[in-house]
């Protein structure tokens, strides 16, 4: 049961005992706009959605400020089981995968917590890698280690797996948007890389081990501008030369992006330098604690092939020029347009609060989600897209939008009323 469907329960269960009765005060109508909202958010059938949506958006009392307060409330999380989970199931496609989690026992359902995402390497199992994680870290997260056949996380399949039980976590327990992390060791050290970038925005930082990236993916490292990275690598890893994580940490250098690179000089009897020395734990417990994302930067770069056009933070390409595009497992069409790095780019920039500047490369038409904290609606907007005025006027906020992009996103943090479509192509 998800928190927009445990609020109505909880109303209504206060209803049937008397301890609850609508007030004639402005209160009584955000109580009551409150369970529509939560019955919208958590509709399965679109049908019934649009009729809710149509309900709220009628109401006089359905104000862009109302909501935004209401769909940022503490929801009532139930209790859940604490403690190590090791055989949860997640459901993707039809198929279902193991889930190992890990919730402390000091677990509270009125405070946030943050999640770490644990991916295995090949020959492991998400339960075998918990154990090791929960040694790792004190008893302040939450740990998610799901399970994919041979570790093979550069797959769409994985990719979703990974999407699903980060979803999954949210709705059972109460996780701070702002500080949901990305591990994972060798094989889930690259679908860290992978999943990080192409989903940067959902992560307060990723922590990639002995891993490594094709050159046909450094150009997606960009869209780490806004998410901390921090790499460890052994220099004597026979599996994973050391050198994948170098030439990574020379391109975030190039870049200009701040991250974190720790080489360390150890063995381990069997997996040689193939391996998480224990002695590296307090740094990178230190810096997870320290991480927290900002969920509306004023600057977003994007880089795509064309089965990535979900929103990016506050942007979305919607038309592109012939790029490339990735098979099922993200990298293995080696067509020529791959091999050419033919990918779409887009660089956004709020440079006032009555301007945004962008630049794009194959790209025919993109969307803008903003709202009155980005920008002043009071004042004529001025979209400058490759140096050129591609929009300028009034923007009208609209609760209908504000409700849409909550659906879809499913993150309290980014509330967007706000949705201009942008048109690259000259008249």
């Amino acid at each position: 049961m998800t928190p927009w469907t445990l609020a109505l329960v909880f109303l209504t269960a206060l209803t049937a005992l008397g301890l609850w009765s609508e007030p004639s005060s402005r209160a009584a109508d955000a109580d009551a706009l409150a369970p529509l909202i939560f019955q919208y958010l958590d509709s399965q059938n679109s049908d019934e959605a649009e009729r809710l949506l149509r309900a709220i958006t009628a109401r006089p009392d359905a104000s862009i400020e109302t909501v935004t307060q209401i769909v940022q409330t503490e929801y009532p999380y139930s209790s859940q089981p604490i403690g190590t989970l090791p055989d949860e199931q997640v459901v993707v496609d039809g198929r279902s995968y193991q889930l190992a989690l890990s919730i402390p026992l000091t677990y509270q359902p009125s405070k946030g917590y943050a999640l770490v995402v644990c991916l295995h390497g090949a020959g492991f199992t998400g339960e075998a890698y918990l154990e090791r994680w929960r040694a790792r870290l004190e008893d302040e997260y939450l740990l998610a280690c799901p399970t994919y056949p041979g570790g093979a996380w550069f797959t769409k399949r994985a990719e979703t797996l990974v999407l699903a039980s980060i979803k999954q976590v949210r709705r059972r327990y109460h996780v701070d948007p702002d500080q949901i992390f990305l591990t994972g060791m060798s094989n889930g050290g690259i679908g860290t890389w992978l999943i990080g970038m192409h989903h940067a925005p959902l992560f307060a930082g990723i922590a990639p081990m002995a891993s490594g990236l094709d050159q046909v993916l450094m150009p997606f490292l960009a869209n780490l501008r806004n998410t901390p990275v921090y790499m460890i690598h052994g220099e004597k890893d026979q599996v994973m030369p050391v050198e994948l994580s170098r030439s990574i940490s020379r391109e975030l250098t190039a870049l200009g992006y701040p991250h974190v690179y720790r080489e360390h000089q150890g063995e381990h009897p069997v997996a040689g330098g193939h391996y998480f020395p224990r002695e590296e734990l307090p740094e990178l417990a230190a810096w997870l604690n320290r991480q927290r994302r900002d969920p509306l930067p004023a600057r977003l770069t994007v880089v795509r092939e064309a089965s990535h056009f979900q929103p990016f933070d506050w942007v979305r390409l919607d038309a592109t020029d012939p790029i490339a595009a990735f098979a099922d497992d993200l990298v293995s069409k080696r067509d020529e347009s791959i091999r050419r790095r033919e990918y779409a780019k887009l660089d956004a920039t709020i440079v006032a609060p009555d301007r945004i500047d962008v630049t794009t490369e194959r790209i025919r038409r993109y969307s803008l989600f903003l709202n009155e904290g980005m920008i002043d609606v009071t004042k004529p907007l001025t979209v400058s897209t490759n140096g050129k005025v591609s929009f300028e006027g009034l923007v009208t906020p609209s609760v209908e939008h504000l409700l849409r992009q909550m659906r879809l996103r499913d993150d309290p943090r980014q509330l967007f009323s706000i949705h201009l479509t942008i048109s690259t192509q000259t008249p």
